[in-house]
């Protein structure tokens, strides 16, 4: 696999990928974010090994990017240029389970640093996410958008009682029986290692997106105080 940066949010790039594999592929279409993906040098040039085999006549595959493997959309924050927001990462239905996710937002976060950006945020909404982002660097703010997503940076702070905290949230919370029981094995538990860069396997590559509710973000800490940085998501 190939990672690949299609461009900053100055560059104003797009990509076509099929909503029929990929979540959210209507956002990769607009160009006010920038394009990271993970590209399969060995895809077949017509597009015919991702296509859904039960795919409308009316489709024409060619329009779309046959060898992307999985894509992060990003911009910069609104108020503070030094921090770069991950918006929308998003993994083939086929290649999920093999950790393309946080292996391409390390990738992101790498290119970011080399630009002088001192903070990369993401905001997730399930414990997988969660979970994953943390072997990728990130770590809990103590803060949450207006749709209560948690929003995770890096650098950040990778200690126990922060990455429980970021877990308590989620167990308050009425969520499927697979989840819940993830959270019960991780209880009390130290946060996991970094993932040695893109060569180490990740299993938690849920899908995850950054909120677009830029008004009134703040986030409860562990302590119950509400924190409000000024700082928000970008549209």
């Amino acid at each position: 696999m190939e990672y690949c940066l299609l461009g900053w949010p100055e560059d104003e790039p797009t990509l076509r990928l099929d909503y029929r594999t990929f979540s959210y592929a209507g956002k990769f279409v607009m160009s006010n974010t920038g394009k990271a993906v993970v590209r399969d040098p060995d895809a077949d040039a017509d597009g015919t090994a991702t296509t859904p085999t039960d795919a409308a006549a009316t489709v024409d595959p060619s329009v779309f990017e046959s060898d992307v493997r999985a894509a992060i959309a990003f911009n910069e924050d609104r108020t503070d240029p030094g921090v770069l927001w991950l918006r929308y990462v998003t993994v083939h239905e086929d290649y999920r389970g093999q950790g393309l996710g946080p292996k391409l937002a390390a990738f992101v976060a790498e290119e970011a640093e080399k630009r002088g950006y001192r903070r990369l945020r993401i905001a997730v909404n399930n414990p997988f996410a969660y979970q994953a982002m943390y072997k990728v660097g990130f770590a809990y703010t103590g803060r949450q958008t207006g749709l209560a997503e948690l929003v995770l940076e890096r650098p950040g702070e990778p200690d126990r009682p922060t990455y429980q905290c970021g877990l308590d949230v989620f167990r308050e919370r009425d969520l499927a029986d697979a989840e819940h029981d993830f959270l019960d094995a991780k209880e009390g538990v130290e946060p996991p290692a970094i993932a040695d860069g893109r060569g180490t396997r990740l299993d938690d590559d849920r899908e995850t997106h950054v909120a677009d509710d830029c008004e009134g973000h703040v986030g409860n800490g562990c302590d119950g105080r509400v924190a409000d940085d000024g700082e928000t998501p970008p549209r």
